[in-house]
């Protein structure tokens, strides 16, 4: 259940705001509460991040989640990961629409059509 892409994102936004509710952690990577919570423990459990409970806040639920070296190490790894697999992904859709594009241009669909 714990995905690259939702590893990767915990990761980011935790190294940058500690602070997050899993609820704001849910709403902004788009998965659901429970699976933020899941993550997390995951997480917690490679030694990845440490979670630290402000005990003298009034409010008892407020954490910080923070990245620890390992954590930081991982991130920078699945960073390059992610850079690599979205360069691809560029580099497909980049061909796909120079295709297209000659396509529709030798249609007559379009004028020469250059960014």
């Amino acid at each position: 259940m714990l995905d690259e892409t939702t590893h990767y994102g915990l990761l980011k936004t935790l190294e940058n705001n500690p602070g997050l509710s899993q609820r704001d952690l849910a709403k902004l990577l788009g998965i659901s509460l429970g699976k933020v919570n899941f993550c997390l423990n995951a997480l917690v459990e490679k030694g990845s991040l440490k979670i630290k409970n402000f005990r003298n806040n009034d409010n008892k639920l407020v954490y910080a989640y923070l990245l620890t070296s390992r954590g930081i190490e991982e991130k920078a790894r699945i960073t390059v990961r992610f850079l690599r697999h979205k360069l691809q992904e560029y580099e497909e859709l980049r061909k796909e629409i120079e295709a297209l594009r000659y396509e529709a241009e030798k249609k007559g669909l379009l004028e020469s059509v250059h960014e």
